[in-house]
């Protein structure tokens, strides 16, 4: 008897073994869960902010590269009389004379994009002819009325303005 005694006794104490071994187990199971959720959140999140960096980022690309462009040709030209807002067709157009014979460049908008024409007027082309430079929600160009100062504005989101002074004093002759 005293053998049983010692064999149900010991039964117990390997059924709680099984069960802290069990314990074990399902614990290490839900860390390795825990960890999956939280490496599968953190690539979820990055994602998300990798979305948001890139659609910022091609706002300001398109923002401020109209406005570099616009004014490197504007830097470009900046002769005597070569720079001027003229209004071609209801449309403002920056004209900026080349120094090749009668050419010149048009930058204008139109068909949702900042377009640009280089041409002699007397080829006979217009504004329908001019080449998509970038697509733009809107873009306007004016000039002071002593045409010492070039405005420039781009529509949208990533919208902003530059006033360019022109050294050349928009052809004006000195009194």
């Amino acid at each position: 008897m005293a053998e049983e005694k010692g064999m149900n006794q010991g039964a117990p104490g390997r059924s709680t073994g099984n069960h802290g071994q069990l314990m074990n187990v399902l614990f290490t199971m839900l860390l390795f869960l825990v960890f999956v959720l939280c490496a599968l959140f953190t690539v979820l999140i990055g994602g998300q902010v990798y979305e948001n960096i890139n659609v910022r980022s091609q706002e300001n690309f398109t923002g401020s590269v109209a406005l570099q462009y616009v004014a490197n040709k504007v830097r470009q030209g900046d002769q005597e009389g070569a720079v001027r807002v003229i209004t071609q067709d209801g449309t403002e157009v920056l004209e900026i004379a080349s120094g090749l014979g009668d050419y010149v460049s048009w930058i204008y908008y139109g068909d949702g994009a900042i377009r640009e024409l280089f041409f002699d007027p007397a080829d006979g082309l217009g504004l329908a002819d001019g080449l998509e430079i970038l697509t733009c929600d809107g873009f306007s160009v004016s000039q002071s009325e002593d045409g010492r100062i070039i405005h420039i504005r781009t529509e949208g989101e990533a919208g902003g303005t530059l006033s360019l002074s022109l050294r050349s004093r928009g052809g004006e002759d000195d009194e």
